[in-house]
């Protein structure tokens, strides 16, 4: 596989690994192989997904006393309530339903070297949830429950790779949060793990480079929230590109290049955001509670669904699923369906001359740790009409009114496939030279990465903008995907 002679790599501490993924960084060239594989496995696989009314789901019921939802076996998850109370936001206390999943999962993803180059196992796999059917997943996309097999299903190819890896190479291993706003304090364990032996490729997985990954992170909907999740925990690089013009577009690369190198250095010290964050934790009163869904207020259960009065923020609905690619051919569910898209975006600036983001110390009632470092702006902007004016996100007219020019990403991109029908945030990257205030930091890349190997500081809307990010370390990757 030849590679792009423009670039030169730049080696951080970890030496010979950082080496290593840079190489397959640079083996970016566009996978056509890749789209006709892609293209006959949406053609070959089936699948329907009908909406049922969530009290006729075969293997649910809904609690006489509490009004929640459950699965039969009792693993799986529960859609309950939750009543929430921060004093002193723009919203100060609200209820609403949540879905309680207290396993652990895990999202992995397998790499190999071949000819010197690392490679990925990704999956094509379907979702009830997804926008368009495939979108392509980590080797390794499960719930305790889908391992331990409760749906009496096949057994999840790959899994041993991961439960076992002691006698692996583990590149990336660390649990982390998902949506804070729908799951109760729910985190799965993000692995990347290298293997040296032979390992048979299945008609609905295939090798991919990381460069040919992030080109693919340019295409709306493809790449699923759990692969970009697990990417962004990667011991991640950037790259150097030979002046070969005085273009901005040149200085931003380089700039996002000296973003991930803490040689480089950035303007707050660690110890400084840390302490900001854990100050934040300190001083946010924060009240959640589990309460029953029956009898919430402001919410209904009508024609087989859970909607909030106004006709905004999420429906609980049900769905029936039939397909011919999973572990099981068809089964019944609970599913939240957004009302609206969403915007998510990181602000970010040259600050001597490297790439900072704005990042947002932001309280959401399922995190575990009360605060997480989210992006500049995340919301759903149709919301708002329902919502005080003090609610708006204070740099969301910065992102919507960007000249083109200034935008550095914008692409369309589907959530969590499993739980949520059809969510999709449109995740943007705005330069701008804004100033910050008390509950947002600017943070280079290099600092992000570091907090990504702990638990619960960055959420996951945050890890997919530094997946994307990351990405756009390739120039042509950021010509593909700039409006």
């Amino acid at each position: 596989m030849s590679l792009n002679l423009g670039y030169s790599i730049r080696s951080r501490p970890d030496g010979r690994l950082t080496e290593r993924i840079v190489r397959s960084m640079l083996a970016d060239g566009w996978p056509a192989e890749f789209w006709a594989w892609f293209t006959e496995r949406s053609a070959q696989t089936t699948h329907h997904v009908e909406r049922a009314s969530l009290d006729e789901l075969p293997g649910w019921s809904r609690d006489p006393g509490t009004g929640d939802y459950g699965h039969h076996s009792g693993k799986f998850f529960r859609v309950t309530g939750i009543d929430v109370t921060i004093p002193g936001a723009p919203v100060p206390r609200w209820s609403q339903p949540i879905i309680v999943q207290p396993e652990i999962g895990i999202l992995g993803i397998l790499v190999k070297e071949f000819d010197g180059v690392l490679h990925c196992l990704m999956q094509a796999k379907f979702e009830p949830g997804n926008a368009n059917g495939l979108q392509l997943s980590p080797t390794v996309q499960a719930t305790r429950s889908n391992f331990q097999r409760v749906h009496r299903g096949k057994a999840v190819p790959y899994l041993d790779y991961f439960r076992d890896c002691a006698r692996h190479r583990v590149l990336a291993d660390v649990l982390q949060s998902e949506q804070g706003a729908w799951f109760y304090q729910k985190c799965n364990r993000n692995m990347i793990v290298e293997v040296d032996e032979d390992v048979p490729v299945g008609e609905n997985f295939r090798w991919l480079t990381f460069g040919q990954l992030h080109q693919l992170l340019g295409v709306a909907n493809l790449i699923n929230m759990d692969a970009r999740t697990v990417l962004s925990c990667l011991p991640f690089t950037g790259l150097d590109r030979h002046p070969l013009s005085d273009a901005p577009e040149d200085d931003f690369h380089l700039a996002l290049t000296r973003s991930c190198s803490g040689a480089e250095g950035s303007l707050h010290a660690m110890p400084e955001i840390l302490s900001w964050i854990t100050g934040i934790r300190a001083q946010s009163e924060v009240r959640a509670k589990v309460v029953p869904l029956a009898g919430m207020p402001h919410w209904h259960r009508t024609g087989g669904r859970i909607s909030h009065e106004s006709g905004l923020f999420f429906d609980v609905i049900g769905v029936d699923v039939t397909t011919g690619s999973r572990e099981v051919s068809g089964w019944s569910q609970p599913m939240i369906e957004p009302c609206g898209n969403g915007i998510v975006a990181f602000v970010v600036r040259r600050i001597d001359g490297v790439l900072h983001a704005l990042v947002h110390a932001r309280v959401e009632p399922g995190y575990v740790n009360v605060v997480e470092l989210a992006p500049t702006v995340q919301c759903t902007p149709e919301n708002l009409r329902v919502l005080p004016p003090q609610a708006r996100p204070r740099y969301l007219d910065v992102v919507l009114n960007a000249p083109a020019e200034r935008v550095r990403y914008s692409v369309a991109l589907s959530e969590e496939g499993g739980r949520f029908l059809n969510a999709i945030n449109t995740y943007v990257i705005v330069e701008a030279d804004v100033d910050d205030d008390a509950d947002y930091r600017w943070m280079p890349l290099h600092q992000l990465a570091d907090l990504l190997k702990h638990s619960n500081y960055l959420n996951v809307q945050a890890r997919s903008l530094v997946a994307c990010l990351q990405s756009l370390s390739a120039p042509s990757v950021a010509a593909k995907v700039r409006r």
